[in-house]
C-alpha cells in the first residue's frame, strides 16, 4: 500500500469533500507514491507522537487535527512545528490529517461520541451542505435519546467515568432527569443554539465560550464542557479498528496502531489539604 492508496481508503471512510472550506485535510507531508510499512493514529500531531512512530517503525501518521493549518511563510526549525517537519522528513514519515471531514462523516467523531453515550435514533445537529452523497446522515454534532433516562447527578457521574475526568464544567441548570442529549466533539460552543433548538435537555461539547455559558444560563439550557480532547479522542481507536478491518478484508498486512503516549494536555491539580 502506498500513501496514495491510504488516502483513497480514508476518503471512503470520511470523504475529504466533507471538510469545511476553511479546513486543511489530506496529505500534510510526504510522497503519495511512498510505500507504507506501519501506521500510527493519534488526535494531535505532536513531537511525542512522532517519536512514538519512529520507535515502533511506523512511517505514516494519521491525525485528526491537521499538522499544517495556516499557510506557512517560513519554517523555523527551532519551533515545535518546524522541528516536527524536519524530523518527519529526515525519517521519511508521511503525515495525513482527517479533520472536519471526520467530524461530519457517518461513523466519525460525533457518531463515535454519541454511540459511546448509548444514544439512540441519532441525527445531525447541522446537516452538511457539501455532502458528496446528498441525503446521507452526515453533518456536525448529533442529538439522540438515552435508552433509559438518568437523573442529572447520575448522568454527570456517568460522563466522568466515560471521559476519565474528575470534574466537569456545567453551565445552566442541570435537569433533574435527562433523556435527550446533544453532542459535538471538540470545540462546539457555536452549535449551542442548534443543540437547544433540537429539543435536547443537555449539550455535551468542549471549549465552551463564556458568552455561550451566560446565554445557556439565561435561557435555562444545560451545557456540559467535557473538554476538546475527551470528546474527540475516542475516534482514534475507532479509526484504527475501521482501517484494520479494511486491511484484513484486502489481505494487507500493514500494522495500524493508536498512540499509547498521547494524553489529555490538561491535568487537574487540587491543593493539598
Amino acid at each position: 500500500m502506498t500513501v496514495k492508496d491510504l488516502l483513497k481508503a480514508l476518503d471512503k471512510i470520511a470523504s475529504f469533500g466533507l471538510a469545511e472550506q476553511w479546513d486543511n485535510v489530506g496529505l500534510m507531508l510526504g510522497n503519495p507514491g511512498q510505500s507504507i510499512k506501519g501506521i500510527l493514529v493519534a488526535l494531535d500531531p505532536t513531537g511525542e507522537v512522532l517519536s512514538e512512530a519512529i520507535e515502533i517503525g511506523a512511517d505514516c501518521i494519521i491525525t485528526h487535527h491537521p499538522l499544517i493549518f495556516h499557510p506557512l511563510k517560513s519554517i523555523d526549525t527551532g519551533q515545535p512545528l518546524g522541528r516536527f517537519l524536519r524530523r518527519a522528513l529526515e525519517n521519511n514519515i508521511a503525515v495525513i490529517g482527517c479533520h472536519t471531514n471526520l467530524d461530519q462523516a457517518v461513523g466519525g467523531v460525533n457518531d463515535v461520541l454519541a454511540n459511546s453515550l448509548g444514544l439512540q435514533d441519532t441525527r445531525p445537529l447541522v446537516t452538511v451542505e457539501n455532502d458528496p452523497e446528498p441525503g446521507s446522515p452526515a453533518g456536525l454534532g448529533r442529538v439522540g435519546r438515552l435508552a433509559d433516562p438518568l437523573s442529572g447527578e447520575a448522568f454527570i457521574g456517568y460522563l466522568c467515568d466515560l471521559f476519565k475526568l474528575p470534574v466537569l464544567r456545567v453551565a445552566g441548570k442541570l435537569p433533574e432527569e435527562i433523556s435527550t442529549v446533544a453532542v459535538c466533539g471538540g470545540s462546539g460552543s457555536d452549535l449551542a443554539p442548534e443543540a437547544y433548538a433540537s429539543g435536547a435537555q443537555v449539550y455535551i461539547t468542549g471549549e465552551v465560550k463564556h458568552s455561550t455559558a451566560r446565554w445557556a444560563e439565561a435561557v435555562g439550557f444545560c451545557i456540559i464542557d467535557a473538554g476538546h480532547f475527551s470528546t474527540e479522542n475516542q475516534v482514534v481507536e475507532s479509526l484504527v479498528d475501521v482501517l484494520q478491518n479494511i486491511f484484513a478484508e484486502k489481505d494487507i498486512s500493514i500494522p495500524v496502531m493508536s498512540s499509547e503516549r498521547q494524553q489529555n494536555p490538561f491535568v487537574y491539580h487540587q491543593p493539598e489539604s
